[in-house]
């Protein structure tokens, strides 16, 4: 009968790991053990048993050691490995100079990239229950189209409190942020503010420089930010201290507290009133507490620890629809949209989470790597290219003794050192350009110095970037063989620039691609600007009613403007001019479908709005003061109109709950919201009562600035207890395109970099090529080759690998653009000269990159390149 064996793989696992000259000893006392074990326990229990022995063995003192070789100081060693890495870097300084610099704007494009990704990515992170806090949200189907929308009706937040409450911990109703006049004796400033419940600034976890959290108990209370303390009381205590709101309330300082950080979704109100204060002050709000139509609050809150997002979120899914047969009819869908998604998270498509701000970080994170691989490439394709001049050096190392491990370890020193060099200048450049980029990219990003975690991932940083960049070198050079070397049989041969011809084209189809892209940026972005806004933002100036010593003044202020020449008309409405802040439903018209679910901008204005914006009349009339009856009428826009199938709308009767209006004018349509999106169906009333900004048309035949002083003079004539504080509509217009510009000018800021430095390893190649072959160009001069044909030899590979990454690029770009573009209703068409131009830009760039090494190398004189032969 044959005897057991063991485990074969752990025994040969032991073989291989265990000291020769202790191997067939401590075998020999396993196997005896595990054949005891065998006739005891059976053959499975001792096959375990010996698996765990094999375990238990693989620990100093039996393993064997990893080298072959003696022992050797490691200190010296590498100490050896930087002298010798600084003295090629000092003696080769133009090879040097590309290699650093290059590393170095690669290095400080991804840095300022990795701390913009780390702002956005720790959005928000400043609340303290940033994991809690949720913003009840809705869907609704309108028009067979699911609309996302935070707002929400009051009554809503009733239901979640009395039915749902077990799953929160707060519940807070707020207003929108908004601009309010602030006064304190005769200190007068205008402030963004919010009104909310009490237990919002306990919710987002308020740092308080004075008073407490629970300073909204009192309906009369209001929390200031630091800055607003010192604005309204300089360097005096503002607790307890009164201020006036909007000139028509009085509000006692319960509390200061810190300025929130740039990176919160709360950054931009500077003081925080109660909603009974609001409730109070606000006729228009009292009826809305049980009208779950009037979509017109916002709803936070903050989940208890027990309580799970999705499943509250489906409990409170029909929490509309069950309490209002009106509103059913839209099919609205309750849902919870947590603050960790607020910023990254927050566009929806027909009802579908479809990504957001994280498309721009995903993006940005592959630019940065992209601009990082194609500095370490520029160091392989150098490093290589120079491999016949450490051939020897090579060859005698490894006939000294060495090793092809310690040869891989010295090369990747010397990339450690040129990465930290790199590193070093990049941090130098990335301080110095902080400033600019902050402004550029909208942040207020700092390095911090001081943090250990900084200089930590900075170490992994330069640690993965030396590998990333020596590794193809360190083991190419690792393998030459020291015989051909030595006898200088050793040539690189055709094959040995394959590897770097494929990373030159995989830098250039990068680049290219960057360049196609942000050419496509910049052509949407000017497409949309030129699009035609319907009205004349030149010359407008919008200026927000704050408080209520603007109201019933419109008559004398026009009056007293256009006498002094200042304006050629003023308007009132109930939105600004670049966004409609009341959407309602609950129209019917004869014709109209009775499943459909209709939902319009609603905006209240005075008679002279069309004239003082000049929007453009396609049927109809104006309203009028000439016509009272004009206050139980409508103008549609032609979204409307369209919207509502009506071919010949004008004296139609429309209804809106109680109110019976005729239709009197169809207006051209204006872009009123986003530029990028259709023009929504918009109804406008003539009705002063609901007005909240005013609109004044300023005289072109003056100065703006001379116009404006002297508005301001008759302002604080007729409302002297408000500051006068206005915006250019055409500003505001511009606003709008400030994402996707501020995109486009990262995107061009970053592709100039990846070009440079793509330039800049081209630039050495072609010097290397040039010196490489300069006795091959002296005979070809001797034998009568022109400049000309001298250039175009040497320019014409370059060239053709350029080509090569065009030919890649255009697809790519091409597919993942055109996507991009189908994101916008509104949208540029994807050109063939975009491809074209950029195509050409990047061989233009390869010519004249090129051309200096070559024609230099080309009108040298041929009697120095051969007076060796």
């Amino acid at each position: 009968m044959s005897r057991p064996r063991p485990p074969q793989l752990f025994l040969r696992f032991f073989r291989w790991y265990c000291k020769p000259r202790l191997c067939n000893h401590l075998e020999g006392d396993l196997m005896e053990l595990y054949n005891e074990r065998c006739a005891a326990w059976g053959k499975r229990k001792a096959d375990r048993k010996f698996v765990v022995d094999v375990l238990q063995m693989f620990r100093p003192g039996i393993i064997r050691p990893l080298r072959d070789h003696q022992p050797i100081n490691h200190y010296s060693m590498y100490k050896s490995y930087f002298k010798i890495g600084w003295r090629n870097l000092v003696k080769n300084k133009g090879y040097s100079f590309i290699n650093i610099g290059g590393l170095a704007m690669g290095l400080m494009v991804a840095m300022l990239i990795g701390l913009w990704i780390y702002d956005e990515l720790s959005f928000d992170t400043y609340h303290e229950n940033y994991n809690d806090i949720v913003q009840v949200m809705q869907h609704q189907t309108v028009d067979g189209a699911v609309i996302t929308q935070p707002a929400i009706p009051w009554p809503l937040e009733t239901e979640l409190r009395n039915t749902y409450g077990a799953d929160f911990k707060y519940i807070v109703l707020a207003t929108w942020i908004n601009y309010h006049a602030l006064s304190h004796d005769e200190e007068k400033i205008t402030k963004l503010g919010i009104y909310v419940q009490p237990d919002f600034p306990e919710m987002i976890s308020l740092h308080m420089i004075a008073g407490t959290r629970d300073g909204l108990r009192d309906a009369n209370s209001v929390l200031v930010s630091a800055s607003t303390a010192r604005a309204l009381f300089g360097t005096s205590d503002p607790l307890n201290q009164t201020i006036r709101i909007d000139g028509r309330h009085d509000a006692k300082i319960t509390g200061v507290y810190e300025d929130l950080p740039h990176n919160t979704t709360f950054r931009d109100f500077q003081f925080i009133s109660t909603w009974d204060l609001y409730v109070t002050t606000e006729p228009w709000i009292k009826p809305s507490a049980t009208n779950w139509g009037n979509n017109s609050f916002q709803l936070f809150a903050q989940l208890n620890p027990h309580a799970d997002i999705h499943d509250v979120s489906k409990k409170i899914e029909n929490a509309k629809a069950k309490n209002s047969k009106e509103e059913a009819v839209l099919h609205p869908r309750i849902f919870l949209h947590p603050m960790r998604d607020w910023r990254l998270h927050s566009e929806w498509k027909n009802g579908v989470h479809s990504g957001g701000r994280i498309q721009m970080v995903l993006l940005f994170g592959a630019i940065g790597v992209f601009v990082l691989l194609l500095a370490c490439i520029n160091f392989m394709n150098l490093s290589t290219a120079r491999s016949e001049k450490r051939a020897k050096e090579v060859g005698i190392r490894m006939t000294m003794g060495s090793v092809r491990r310690q040869l891989v370890y010295q090369f990747l020193s010397e990339s450690f050192l040129v990465v930290t060099l790199a590193f070093a200048i990049a941090l130098a450049l990335a301080g110095a350009s902080l400033s600019w980029f902050n402004e550029l990219a909208d942040k207020h990003i700092v390095i911090t110095w001081l943090n250990p975690v900084f200089w930590l991932i900075s170490a992994g940083f330069i640690f993965v970037t030396s590998l990333l960049a020596g590794s193809y070198p360190s083991l190419y050079l690792s393998s030459f063989q020291p015989v051909k070397v030595l006898k200088g049989t050793f040539k690189t041969g055709p094959r040995a620039s394959l590897p770097r011809k494929v990373l030159v084209v995989v830098q250039f189809t990068v680049s290219v691609a960057l360049i196609i892209g942000t050419t496509l940026v910049y052509q949407q972005i000017q497409f949309t600007k030129s699009r035609p806004a319907g009205y004349t933002r030149e010359g407008l100036v919008s200026i927000q009613m704050s408080g209520p010593e603007f109201f019933g003044k419109f008559d004398a202020l026009r009056t007293a403007l256009k006498q002094a020449g200042t304006i050629e008309d003023m308007a009132e409405s109930s939105s600004p001019i670049t966004d409609v802040w009341l959407n309602s439903n609950g129209f019917t018209w004869s014709g109209k479908d009775p499943g459909l679910a209709e939902d319009f901008g609603a905006i209240f204005i005075t008679a002279e709005y069309g004239p003082t914006i000049g929007w453009k009349m396609k049927e109809g009339r104006n309203f009028s003061r000439d016509f009272p009856a004009d206050s139980s009428a409508v103008i549609i826009n032609e979204a409307a109109a369209k919207y509502m199938g009506i071919k010949d709308p004008i004296g139609m009767e429309v209804t809106w709950g109680s109110d019976r209006l005729h239709v009197i004018g169809i207006v051209k349509d204006m872009i009123t919201e986003s530029p990028y999106k259709p023009v929504r169906q918009t109804i406008y009333f003539m009705n002063d009562r609901y007005t909240n900004w005013m609109l004044l048309k300023l005289n072109p035949a003056r100065s703006a600035h001379e116009t404006l002083a002297e508005t301001e003079a008759i302002f604080k004539k007729i409302i002297p207890s408000t500051p006068f504080e206005y915006k250019f509509v055409d500003d505001t217009y511009a606003a709008k395109f400030d994402a996707e510009e501020r995109i486009g000018k990262l995107a061009s800021f970053f592709t100039v970099f990846a070009i440079f430095i793509s330039c800049l390893g081209l630039f050495g190649l072609a010097s290397f090529v040039a010196e490489q072959r300069t006795k091959e160009i002296g005979i070809r001069k001797v034998l009568g080759a022109s400049v000309a044909n001298l250039w175009r030899m040497l320019s014409l590979d370059f060239v053709a690998l350029v080509v090569v990454a065009c030919v890649l690029a255009i697809p790519v770009a091409y597919y993942f653009l055109q996507e991009w573009l189908l994101s916008f209703p509104y949208h540029t068409e994807l050109n063939w000269w975009v491809f074209a131009v950029s195509a050409g830009g990047a061989i233009a760039l390869t010519l004249i990159t090129v051309s200096y090494q070559a024609i230099r190398a080309a009108v040298a004189n041929p009697v120095k390149s051969l007076r060796s032969e």
